[in-house]
């Protein structure tokens, strides 16, 4: 640990711990949690699953603060440490009258910013302090740097304010531009460390503008699966759009030019938004295809609801669609204008 790492190293750890924790976070919820609510009000018992599900969206904190510190090769205790401090800094643990609650995912953008100056203390420390390190680190991370991150946390959250102002302003426009324009921001915005739906509460997205968001995710999530099929092992393929297209944040940061195809995908996927009104609300945007979030608050909302016709539109323009754009812009941009090739969407997990 007491080797250099380089500013761009030092980066992608930080990027690739968030990745992977919010991926691991979001996997149980997203596979389970529309069903177990279905089930609910006539199994009860399953209340205890449903209360699991929320438990872990709440554990982003921890859990990619020490992904990012095992990706320093931190020993035990610093990742645990820097887990802590980054749960703490999050804005999910929330304090009110002595009483402590956890709720909601908290802020990733301040997550990584809180991880990375405790990584960086911890790195400036090194070995020093050998047998005292269980005493002083959980201590020093905690108090000092989960501090500092939770003051951070007003300033750090007005990023999100002032993206969700923006992508509100595009609700004034023409139907067919506004929709085609939401699924490109979203599609970009899935794999970036903001949260989308952090920025669709923030505005109310609702309608077909929560739709298109949906559908810009659905495009980002099949088109990352499919850009990495044949380098990518099936599960993080799956995992893209099962769970979350933000595991591929560090490629993108690494060469933007890999959301060129997943662009042109979202941009499609806008315009069928507009044709087909797709449907949703401000909390089902921000989640595409993952845990069927998107198509089922689409056929809840929908005239004529759960239809026969309306499922077969759902799921073509939810799944089919954005996975026959994804291998046709995969043809295009890897063979007739070879911008990206599939290596850069290898995630190494």
């Amino acid at each position: 640990m007491d080797e250099k790492i380089s500013g761009k190293q030092f980066l992608m750890n930080v990027l690739n711990g968030l990745a992977i924790g919010a991926v691991v976070v979001l996997i149980p919820g997203a596979l389970l949690s529309e069903i177990v609510k279905a089930l609910v009000p006539n199994m009860p018992s399953l209340a205890m699953v449903a209360a699991a599900l929320s438990m872990s969206n709440s554990m982003m904190g921890l859990v990619c603060g020490t992904m990012i510190g095992m990706n320093f090769k931190f020993n035990p205790i610093q990742s645990a440490s820097l887990g802590l401090a980054t749960m703490f800094a999050s804005g999910a643990v929330q304090i009110n009258e002595g009483s402590l609650a956890i709720a909601g995912t908290g802020d990733i953008i301040n997550m990584g910013i809180t991880a990375a100056i405790g990584a960086a203390i911890i790195l400036w420390i090194g070995n020093k302090l050998k047998a005292y390190t269980i005493l002083v680190i959980p201590a020093l991370l905690l108090v000092v740097v989960g501090s500092v991150g939770r003051l951070l946390l007003p300033y750090v959250s007005m990023i999100t304010t002032v993206i969700g102002q923006g992508v509100a302003s595009l609700l004034n426009l023409q139907p067919l531009i506004m929709c085609i324009l939401i699924a490109i921001i979203f599609a970009i915005l899935i794999v970036s460390p903001i949260t989308t739906v952090g920025i669709a509460l923030a505005i109310s997205l609702a309608g077909v503008g929560s739709g298109a968001a949906n559908l810009g995710i659905c495009a980002c999530g099949f088109g990352l699966a499919i850009m990495g099929w044949n380098v990518n092992s099936k599960g993080t393929s799956l995992a893209h759009f099962i769970g979350s297209p933000k595991m591929s944040m560090p490629n993108v940061v690494k060469k933007p030019a890999t959301l060129i195809p997943i662009i042109a995908n979202a941009a499609c996927c806008g315009i069928l938004a507009s044709l087909f009104n797709i449907q949703g609300t401000p909390m089902s945007a921000g989640f595409g295809f993952s845990g069927l979030v998107g198509p089922i608050n689409h056929l809840n909302l929908a005239a004529g609801g759960w239809s026969f016709m309306n499922i077969i539109i759902t799921l073509i323009v939810f799944a089919v669609v954005p996975i026959a754009f994804g291998i046709l812009f995969k043809y295009v941009f890897t063979k007739v204008v070879p911008v990206v090739t599939e290596q850069d969407y290898f995630l190494n997990i």
